[in-house]
């Protein structure tokens, strides 16, 4: 099976399905084994946390989910616009990744 995520730490993605359809925010961590991402501000979920050491604050706090990378899609930075992925190869053997819309053709 291919691990090989679409999305990276620090991209910017919009969700295209689910509860939170259309927000955008900032992928925070990436597990390409499981397939999942957490983008914060999105998916909030509740946690009960017991405190640790003497002193540690417990009770419940909110913190980002994981959503599968296949309910997200990366936003051009130049055009705005929630975008698929193409992989640009050049004759050194380098890759970028580039916006598909005609118009922008921008790299990531």
């Amino acid at each position: 099976m291919n691990n090989k995520l679409h999305v990276k730490k620090g991209d910017t993605v919009m969700v295209i399905s689910g509860t939170s359809k259309g927000r955008k925010g900032k992928v925070l961590e990436v597990s390409p084994k499981e397939g999942k991402v957490i983008v914060e501000g999105i998916h909030m979920v509740t946690k009960h946390v017991k405190p640790r050491k003497m002193g540690d604050p417990g009770g419940i706090v909110k913190a980002e989910g994981a959503l599968y990378a296949s309910k997200v899609m990366l936003v051009c930075p130049k055009c705005g616009k929630p975008t698929r992925v193409a992989t640009k190869v050049y004759g050194d053997g380098t890759k970028e990744r580039v916006c598909k819309h005609k118009d922008c053709g921008e790299t990531f």
